[in-house]
């Protein structure tokens, strides 16, 4: 098991919650941190833009990032949500173990 961590963003702290509860239930991460009050300064079709934004950290492993990607996909309002890997390098051992147990697809 490889364990990584998956950032995104969301555009409410409601459709944080919402994305961070299902990715949990489904098994798809361990933990989701919610991160709310994020100001994010971007170019969006040719003009920048700024908004709020909600940051979203999920624990999982690297197997399950292209599931986790498209339920994200599924779940989140923009036309293009950002959700990438954070690879980790080492970490305490029962803490990645705990991680492996709670995102078993089985």
């Amino acid at each position: 098991m490889i364990p990584t961590f998956v950032y995104m963003t969301a555009g409410t702290r409601e459709e944080a919650e919402r994305i961070g509860r299902a990715l949990v239930e489904e098994r798809l991460a361990a933990c989701v941190n919610i991160l709310p009050g994020m100001l994010s300064v971007y170019r969006w079709k040719g003009a920048v833009e700024q908004a709020e934004e909600v940051v979203l950290l999920a624990k999982t492993r690297r197997s399950n990032f292209t599931a986790l990607a498209e339920r994200v996909r599924a779940l989140h309002s923009y036309e293009v949500p950002c959700i990438v890997e954070l690879p980790l390098g080492q970490g305490d051992a029962p803490y990645l173990d705990w991680i492996a147990a709670e995102t078993d697809l089985g």
